[in-house]
């Protein structure tokens, strides 16, 4: 990776042009905040995350009596999915350019979006009512390769962000591109470092993120199972989405590349995964 990869020109020019903000105070102040706000509720999103999965789903702020709880529980499981996956909709995403008022809502809607998706994050971790079941807890050598295992999945979830393009999935594009008075421009189709090798490697990445914890609990089963079918499902949307703007650019990716399961080898399965997937 250097200089020249496209990924890191984007994000060089992206910083470049926050770094020198054209006058406008209130612009400036505005784009600030946002970054701030969205940087911050987004680190508590992904660390309740870990910090939740690593113990099971045994460890939250969640006091919901029981049966109630199993209720409580579930809608927050379902919130999560529904709203992220219509906020990518046309008319989802004029929703995300309307909530701010004034004349940089749509500027701002990706950071907007990011801000919403943490929020639902650390809902889902810290008000978890957990039911108390510890069905195995990891031990000496297992605990340890068990964490590294942990930490690994969600180094493979960072690297296919970074793929994605940081600044989109963070939400650094929209208040970046207001603080330096320019319009958003979104990454093209990535297809390169891990989208070579599958089309949806963050969706593969989370998914294995639930999985590869040293507790395991029925609060932990349960959230695995949801988020993994979720991982495999809501891609299709995305890709539909994809058709829709990319066309034959996307379609000859598809046909070379598989969905969520790498190839084994090259040669003549190629176009048959191709076509299946």
């Amino acid at each position: 990776m250097t200089l020249s990869d496209p990924r890191i020109a984007r994000l060089i020019t992206l910083v470049i042009a926050a770094l020198r903000p054209p006058a406008g105070r209130r612009r400036i102040a505005l784009a600030l905040f946002m970054g701030v706000l969205c940087h911050a509720v987004f680190a508590v999103g992904v660390l309740a995350m870990m910090w939740a999965m690593f113990f099971g789903m045994s460890e939250s702020f969640g006091s919901v009596p029981w049966p109630w709880a199993f209720v409580a529980n579930a809608l927050l499981i379902l919130q999560f999915p529904l709203v992220h996956s219509f906020l990518l909709t046309k008319r989802g995403m004029g929703l995300l350019a309307r909530m701010l008022p004034g004349p940089h809502g749509g500027t701002l809607s990706t950071t907007t979006y990011a801000i919403i998706a943490s929020v639902q994050l650390g809902a889902l971790f810290l008000l978890w009512t957990p039911s108390g079941i510890i069905w195995y807890r990891a031990e000496g050598l297992a605990f340890w390769a068990i964490c590294a295992a942990y930490a690994a999945t969600w180094l493979l979830l960072m690297k296919a962000s970074f793929d994605a393009g940081a600044e989109v999935q963070s939400g650094a594009l929209g208040w970046m591109s207001l603080l330096g008075k320019i319009k958003p421009k979104f990454p093209d189709m990535p297809t390169q470092g891990l989208f070579r090798i599958i089309r949806q490697p963050i969706y593969v990445a989370f998914a294995l993120t639930l999985w590869a914890v040293p507790v395991w609990t029925p609060d932990q089963l349960v959230l695995a199972l949801s988020y993994t079918a979720y991982c495999l499902l809501a891609p299709r949307l995305k890709e539909k989405r994809f058709e829709k703007r990319y066309g034959d650019a996307f379609d000859r990716y598809r046909r070379d590349v598989p969905y969520v399961m790498p190839r084994l080898k090259n040669g003549a399965g190629k176009s048959e995964e191709g076509h299946n997937a």
